[in-house]
């Protein structure tokens, strides 16, 4: 028997010494200086537990219990404050589970409808036609026409001798 493998069974060993199933750790104790060692430490703190005795509890131990309870129940109720403090620090938390849950649920279903709104499902490209690009590209040259037309009338000397005046 190995080391490791024995460990664990000298409690059982110490336990009941006289099973069937203890004789290999016996055996192995009986040749391991290191087990016999552990052993023996372990017997001597079963022998020191065996002494120990309880100390017997106050005699007055439940009246005064019970006059505890008394003063605490007639006390004011504390402010809705202090009652939530001592709910979240004395309570198991299960009445928190189902909102835990919910919140929970409800942060996945925004986070993943955000992941595949943004990464999951490519928007279409609006398309435009030909003929609209076209258009648009004779409306820019119309528009860059007209420009130049403002310039080109705005550069005219304004009294050019060769106008003949109205009269």
């Amino acid at each position: 028997m190995i080391c490791k493998d024995c460990q664990p069974a000298i409690l059982d060993l110490l336990l009941d010494p006289a099973a069937p199933a203890n004789a290999d750790v016996r055996a192995h104790i009986e040749s391991c200086p290191a087990c016999t060692q552990e052993f023996k430490s372990m017997q001597a703190t079963f022998a020191l537990l065996d002494t120990w005795q309880a100390p017997d509890p106050s005699p007055y131990f439940d009246q005064k219990l019970a006059v505890r309870l008394r003063e605490e129940q007639t006390l004011a109720p504390a402010g809705w404050f202090e009652q939530l403090k001592s709910r979240l620090l004395f309570n198991t938390g299960r009445q928190f589970r189902p909102a835990l849950a919910g919140g929970l649920a409800l942060i996945l279903l925004v986070g993943g409808g955000t992941y595949a709104n943004l990464t999951g499902f490519p928007h279409p490209v609006p398309q435009t036609s030909a003929a609209v690009q076209d258009l648009q590209i004779l409306d820019k040259n119309d528009q860059a026409l007209q420009t130049m037309d403002q310039l080109l009338q705005d550069d005219a000397p304004a009294d050019d001798s060769t106008t003949q005046p109205s009269s």
